[in-house]
C-alpha cells in the first residue's frame, strides 16, 4: 500500500461572500471585515476577507471534496477515518471573489499499531496562480471493527 507522491486536486471553489459571513458567524467572530465590504476596505482588504481555517470550506464544501479524497481517491471506508492532526501556513489573505484551486498531495503514508497513516499537503492557490495557504494533516484509518 503506497499512496506516497498521489496528487488530488479540488474543484476550482469560488469564494462567496455569503460562505464567509457563515464561517465567521459559525466562529462567533463579531470583526466587521468578516461582514461587511466597506467595513473591510476601511482595514486595508479588496474586498471581505475570508478568516483563518477558512479553507476547510474549501475542502469540505466543494464539488470534488474531502470525503471523495478519502473515499474515492485514497479508498478508504470514512467510517473508520479520523483526522489526526492539522497546520497552516498562511501566504495571502483570501478575499470574497477569489477563486481558489486546491491540490491535496500524499506526503508520507505508513502503518504503525494497526493503523494506517497518511500525511497530506494541500496547497491553495488563487486565480492568479498565488500561493495563498498550505495546509498540512494526518489523517489515520483505523481497522475495520466487527461484531
Amino acid at each position: 500500500m503506497s499512496g506516497q507522491g498521489m496528487v488530488f486536486d479540488y474543484a476550482p471553489f469560488l469564494v462567496e461572500a455569503g460562505k464567509i459571513k457563515e464561517f465567521a458567524r459559525a466562529l462567533q467572530l463579531e470583526n466587521p471585515i468578516y461582514f461587511d465590504a466597506e467595513a473591510a476596505k476601511s482595514a486595508g482588504y479588496r474586498g471581505i476577507p475570508a478568516p483563518p481555517t477558512f479553507t476547510t470550506v474549501i475542502d469540505f464544501w466543494n464539488d470534488r471534496n474531502f470525503y471523495q479524497l478519502f473515499s474515492n481517491f485514497l479508498k478508504l471506508n470514512p467510517n473508520n477515518v479520523l483526522h489526526g492532526e492539522q497546520a497552516y501556513d498562511y501566504h495571502k489573505v483570501i478575499i470574497a471573489g477569489d477563486i481558489i484551486s486546491a491540490q491535496v498531495t500524499v506526503k508520507d503514508q505508513f502503518h504503525k499499531k494497526g493503523k494506517n497513516f497518511f500525511q497530506l499537503e494541500t496547497v491553495y492557490r488563487n486565480q492568479q496562480n498565488e500561493t495563498m495557504a498550505v495546509g498540512r494533516a494526518t489523517i489515520i484509518e483505523m481497522p475495520e471493527v466487527t461484531a
